[in-house]
């Protein structure tokens, strides 16, 4: 039916997954995006992608449910083939996930299971089960964050360190998949004007100007920004760059 690319983003319907899912679009990339519990934001995706002439699905994955994950990829399965006539994808952006709350001398086991699930767990079994539906020669980004290279608020605490092992896991999954020719980097964001932890970014002006000055390039992110940025590690232009943190951050804190 079509030669087009196609990206799968998890977490597509809000804040930094939405954009990336705009961005890829806007490259030329069709996309499907899954959603956990809102369809209306997840429609309202698609529909500003097919605005842009590409095409998109949105689907529902929790992405805290491994044991979900089978039935996803026979669903993903026959959407790409009802879609698109084929059977695989070019993209995964592993994106899904939550800031959590756990400052040192309040932090509970429940929180820590929480972040575990979504942020590694997750992103490793997801990844292990849709790799046989990636093409060769196609692109993995996992999301990061800034906060593993500069501590800041600790109430992140655990939340930055799950992303740390996701750094970690992406070293180990770059060099598996090495031989198929598909990449594997991983994408840092710094301070990004998002709903991310109660959106403080964002709506709190305070907060902001307390942040400012740590940003080499004068302003705090925006979503757009970020979009771009996933846009281009996954272009196949970057498919020699693998193995890599890639901090998207304006040079915070540098």
């Amino acid at each position: 039916m079509t030669t087009s690319r196609i990206a799968l983003i998890t977490g597509g319907s809000r804040g930094l997954g939405r954009a990336a899912a705009l961005a890829l679009a806007a490259a030329g990339t069709d996309v499907i995006l899954t959603f956990q519990s809102n369809a209306d934001a997840a429609a309202d995706v698609v529909a500003a992608i097919e605005a842009q002439g590409r095409r998109a699905v949105a689907l529902a994955l929790d992405t805290t449910s491994p044991e979900t994950f089978a039935p996803f990829a026979e669903e993903l399965r026959a959407t790409l083939r009802s879609a698109w006539g084929r059977e695989d994808i070019d993209v995964l952006v592993n994106n899904a996930g939550f800031a959590g709350n756990t400052p040192f001398g309040a932090i509970v086991r429940a929180e820590i299971d929480a972040l575990v699930a979504v942020h590694f767990t997750g992103v490793v079994l997801l990844t292990q089960q849709l790799e046989p539906m990636i093409a060769d020669g196609g692109a993995i980004l996992n999301t990061s964050t800034g906060l593993t290279r500069f501590p800041a608020n600790g109430a992140y605490s655990v939340y930055a360190s799950m992303k740390a092992a996701v750094e970690t896991w992406t070293l180990y999954l770059a060099q598996e998949l090495g031989p198929r020719g598909i990449s594997v980097n991983v994408v840092a964001p710094g301070a990004t004007a998002t709903d991310f932890g109660g959106g403080g970014i964002r709506d709190n002006a305070a907060y902001r100007d307390m942040i400012l000055p740590t940003v080499a390039m004068g302003r705090i992110g925006e979503p757009d920004d970020i979009g771009a940025a996933v846009s281009a590690i996954v272009d196949p232009r970057m498919g020699w760059v693998t193995g890599q943190r890639i901090e998207a951050s304006g040079g915070q804190r540098l």
